[in-house]
Formats: C-alpha cells, structure tokens, sequence
C-alpha cells in the first residue's frame, strides 16, 4: 500500500493515480476524513494519558500532605480522564480499523514517466527482437489447437471431461515439452544467480493481500473452503494464482539485513485462475486456461537499486526467449493498463503465427502475453511488512520487491509448436530444448487411442 504520509501530503498526487488507473471505488476525501479524526483523537489522547498521569502523582502527595478533600477531588479526576481515555481510544481503535481497510483500496502510484493512457490500446512498444532471421513457415501454419490433437499431444476434450472447460491434458511428447521447459527455464534463472524455492499451492488471505490480489480480486481466484459471497479470514486457503504470493510472503514481517539484499528467489509452480476472458480464437486451446504452468521470479532489493534491477529482470526474463530462438516485443504498460500493485511493468509477448489476429505484427499470427515484469517499489513490502535494516544502529526501512515471469509455460509450449512447424505436420525441437527432450529433435506425434468411449451393452 502507499504510505499514509503520502496520502495526507500529496492527496491531489493520489487522486490523479486513481484516474490514470482506472479506479473509481475510491473516495480520496472521505479516507483523509477519516485519517484526519483519528489523528486527532489520537493526539487527544496522548494529552489526557499525560493529565492522568500527572493527576495519578499527585494523590499521593496530596495524602501526605493531610489534603484528603483535595486527593478525592484528583482521584474523581482520574476517574473521568480514564473514562474518556477509554472512549478515544475504543474510536481511535475502530477508525484505526477503518483506514487500513481503505488504504488496502488505493493502488500503487504509477512511475512518473510510464506512459498516459486509457486501456492496452495505449500501451507502448519498445522493440522487437528476432523478426530480422525469421526461418521458413509452412504456407499455411496450422494453429497450435488443431495441431495439437492431430499429433495427439494435446487433448481438450478428455481435460474438459475430468476438470470441466479450460483445462486440458498434455500426452506424451505434448507432456515432455512441457517438462522440457520448465527445466530449461529453471536452469537457466540458476546461471543468472537465482536460488529454487518450492513453495506450498495452498496460500492464506493474509499472504494474497500482501501481493496485492485481495480484497479487489477475489473473484479471480479457487477458494478451497466456502463461496466467494462469503467474508474470508486470514487464515482461509486460496489456491495460489502465481508463484509470485507465496515467494513475496516467504519474508512476510520480516526485517533482513542490508548484506542480504539483493534476495533472487526463483520458483516453479501451477497456477490457477477462475476467469477464462472471452471465448473464441483468442483464446481457443492453451492460450488462456484456469491451470496452467509457470516459473515466477522475485527480487528483494534496496530502494535505490530497484530501477536497475527492473531492467536486469527485463533481460532475465527475455533471455529465454531468446535461446528458444522465439521472436517477440517488449511492451510498455500505460498507466490504465498498469495494474493495481505496480508503479511500472513490462510485457514480454512472443510471436505466435497460426492465427491471423488484427492487432498482430505484420508478418501475420498473434501476440501472446509470456511475461510480465513489474517493479512495486514499497507497496507490496508495506503490505507484507517486509523491510531492512541499513546499518546495524538504522531503523528498519521499507525495501523494494520486484517480480516477472520466466515464463508461463502453455503460451510459449503454443509459439514452439506454431513457429518450429513443419510441412508434413512434425515439430522442430529448439535446440535448447533439446538435452532436457533427451536429445530429441523432432516432435512427430503419436497415435491415438483407438477407443474414444465405452459404454452400456
């Protein structure tokens, strides 16, 4: 979250971040109402604790003394300066309530030079990279969908049978593909200095309002206990949507070191999402499902290294892409595409041929959003209560987490079998992918499962 001094000092800096965000559920005078009574209240207090125990001191005095009207009119003082006391601070302690709640609402102020813009249409591109070597396509490329299930390595039918829409089954080479991957990504993170975290699926409401998903977007997300129209707790469990909850919350109320930072964590993990989008072509296949696979990169780091470091997770990111021999672009989000919890993001979008899209490059095909890489500054560790210590005699500051994805696998599993397609239907391998495909070269298929249901006599 922003910090309360920023609301209370820069509030016409916070309304103009809500227009440019979007949001319109938040009222910005009615917040620093709230914030400006309990200030007050509790600067009232303060001064009563100081009368009372003033007052409470002089009892005694006053009893040695032989002034025993005196000492019961100060003990009856204390007496009505501690029932007010109780009274502010019972209401301090409601309006405390009040504004945390509020504060979670208000998003992360944009970066001063992240672009102006209402919606993705606004959203900057700043390169692209491997269109220049482009290698032969079939005439016509047959989309990852269709192919996927002549080779049989993809089943959507049998996925939707066991989970219901949006899920699928990945067989055989379809399944080592996906495997393949997922190593290939995680070695190379290691070589960038990253370390592995497994983290648990399961994550508490406590650690998904530290990153930012609640309590706007319940919605988005499985509850493994009880509807969504009911109030959550804490410790309720939520199916994770991204590694990025669990790896963020591992120093959740944390105060590190400044020798520890900056902290790489890497992490492999399912994910899982209720919403689908729209139906059709757009999201046909294994574009946009409710599971899918992910390697999911975060960094702890000092405030004033957040900057460089956004741009080294950038390259981080990109770098598989590039040994997978992928073409992609690198967009700039405007600031009505920016999201709730960051202050800047990249997407990182790979190039996808089999279907024509009209907002694709010129070559044909379509983007496919691989990665996002975000820098948060100070909102999600403000919300996690994560900080570190400068110096050893320094307070504890807040420190900067960033995040990007190394990449949701499914969407890149779709530019390998759509750019590396062959004319008679086979799959090249890249050859990075090739020692973690048990130096398999080619994806040629398999065939089917002559029965397709058994039924009553």
């Amino acid at each position: 979250m922003i910090s309360r001094r920023t609301l209370r000092e820069e509030p016409e800096r916070v309304r103009d971040a809500l227009d440019a965000k979007g949001v319109d559920d938040v009222d910005v005078d009615e917040i620093l109402a709230v914030y400006d009574e309990w200030r007050e209240l509790k600067g009232e207090g303060d001064e009563l604790r100081h009368e009372r125990n003033e007052v409470s001191r002089s009892i005694g005095e006053l009893k040695r003394e032989g002034k025993e009207e005196e000492a019961e009119e100060a003990i009856e003082r204390s007496s009505d300066l501690k029932a007010r006391l109780n009274e502010i601070e019972d209401r301090a302690d409601d309006l405390e309530a009040e504004l945390e709640e509020a504060m979670l609402h208000i998003p992360m102020l944009p970066d001063e030079d992240v672009p102006r813009g209402a919606d993705e249409s606004e959203n900057v591109e700043r390169r692209r990279e491997g269109f220049d070597d482009l290698r032969d396509l079939p005439d016509e490329v047959t989309p990852h969908y269709d192919l996927g299930e002549e080779l049989d390595i993809l089943d959507f039918e049998r996925g939707a049978k066991v989970s219901g829409g949006g899920y699928y089954f990945a067989k055989g080479e379809g399944a080592r593909l996906e495997h393949a991957l997922i190593q290939f990504f995680l070695e190379t993170h290691r070589e960038q200095g990253y370390t592995d975290v497994f983290p648990p699926i399961p994550v508490n409401s406590r650690s998904m309002e530290g990153t930012g998903q609640f309590p706007k977007f319940t919605q988005d997300a499985y509850r493994l206990e009880g509807s969504h129209d009911e109030p959550y707790d804490d410790d309720d469990l939520w199916l994770l949507p991204t590694a990025e909850v669990p790896v963020t919350n591992l120093h959740r109320d944390e105060i590190l070191l400044d020798d520890d930072l900056p902290l790489k964590y890497q992490a492999y993990s399912p994910n899982f999402r209720q919403e689908a989008g729209e139906h059709g072509t757009e999201t046909r296949g294994i574009v946009r499902v409710h599971q899918f696979n992910k390697v999911e990169m975060v960094n702890f780091v000092r405030p004033e290294e957040s900057d460089e470091r956004f741009e080294g997770l950038v390259s981080e990111a990109e770098s598989v892409l590039q040994a997978l021999g992928l073409p992609y672009r690198i967009l700039e989000m405007c600031t009505g595409d920016l999201g709730f919890t960051q202050a800047k993001k990249y997407d990182i979008e790979v190039w996808a041929p089999g279907d024509d899209m009209a907002e694709g490059p010129e070559q044909g095909g379509r983007w496919l959003e691989v990665s996002s890489v975000s820098n948060f500054r100070d909102f999600q560790a403000r919300r996690a209560g994560i900080q570190y210590r400068p110096e050893q005699h320094e307070s504890a500051e807040y420190l900067h987490t960033l995040n990007g994805s190394g990449v949701a696998v499914p969407r890149v599993l779709v530019a390998i079998l759509e750019y590396y397609q062959n004319e008679d239907g086979t799959v090249d391998v890249p050859e990075a992918l090739q020692p973690y495909m048990g130096g398999q070269e080619v994806v040629e298929g398999h065939d089917p499962v002559s029965e397709s249901a058994v039924g009553d006599e």
